[in-house]
């Protein structure tokens, strides 16, 4: 998923998956969340066996990657 908002300072790109976590412009503006929904994501995904990442979107913004593992068919 990607975006091309304000995006995210680039030292706040490793803590984005912490339980709680806002980056400072999130901590001033109390509607903007409670900085568990990327906590939640990442035990979810990780839970399926994925990975979750969070980089900066080319132009500006911030880029989520999920990868999950591919589903065997069984015969």
């Amino acid at each position: 998923f990607a975006d091309h908002g304000p995006g995210v300072p680039p030292a706040a790109l490793p803590h984005l998956f912490e339980l709680f976590y806002r980056t400072d412009a999130a901590r001033t503006d109390t509607k903007k969340g409670s900085g568990l929904g990327l906590a939640i994501c990442r035990e979810i995904v990780t839970g399926l066996g994925g990975e979750i990442a969070a980089s900066e979107t080319d132009g500006g913004g911030l880029t989520i990657t999920i990868e999950l593992p591919r589903l065997e068919e069984t015969a």
